[in-house]
């Protein structure tokens, strides 16, 4: 089964607290979206290998370390997921950025693809899904499933707030992707919204009703 990383430092607890908020406004969230996201990524990349490099200083020849391989991929699920991906990009401006398109039917709750573009060597670089909400787990997990269906196996989602239910389905669905959370909420409600939340991201990311 795969690992839930719930963040517990104290920027996070904060920033996201702000970010409940209603009141907040639009270019205030959008801000936070990003920074939220730059610091649980710079957890989800704890563990990345790393490689010899050998390098000259002003002064001398030295070995320093690099993060082996073909590297790194940001893939925000659209489109509130973008901003996620502009934190991420803080911290690893040289990553590459793929996107997925998915919607959450309102009645059925259930995710529907209209767009996916991947770099051509996404197969072979640490793959970072990134979406604000994991609610009922849906979006996520076609999500992973189109990128596993294009021979991608080194993947882990990053998201801001997670409900248990969406959580859990998700850890069933794709046990090898490890899950990295902002803060894990109480439950869903009727409509497949998590409480208490924040909202529509999408929609308080974007101005949009």
């Amino acid at each position: 089964m795969s690992s839930v990383y719930v963040m517990d430092h104290p920027l996070i607890q904060h920033k996201i607290g702000i970010m409940r908020m209603k009141q907040t406004s639009t270019k205030e969230f959008r801000d936070l979206v990003s920074e939220v996201a730059m610091l649980i990524y710079y957890e989800a990349s704890r563990n990345l290998v790393l490689a010899d490099k050998e390098i000259e200083t002003p002064l001398v020849k030295t070995t320093v370390k690099e993060i082996a391989g073909k590297k790194l991929c940001v893939v925000p699920i659209l489109r509130a997921g973008m901003h996620m991906a502009d934190g991420v990009l803080i911290l690893t401006p040289n990553a590459k950025v793929g996107h997925i398109g998915l919607y959450r039917d309102e009645e059925t709750l259930e995710p529907v693809e209209y767009f996916c573009k991947l770099p051509s060597d996404a197969a072979d670089r640490e793959i970072f899904v990134v979406d604000p909400m994991l609610a009922t787990g849906g979006s996520a997990i076609a999500a992973i499933t189109l990128l596993k269906k294009r021979g991608i196996k080194k993947i882990r989602f990053l998201c801001l707030i997670a409900s248990p239910e969406g959580t859990k389905k998700l850890q069933e669905a794709h046990p090898d992707v490890d899950i990295y959370i902002g803060a894990m909420d109480e439950c869903l409600n009727e409509h497949g919204y998590i409480l208490p939340g924040l909202g529509d991201a999408g929609d308080r990311i974007y101005g949009t009703k």
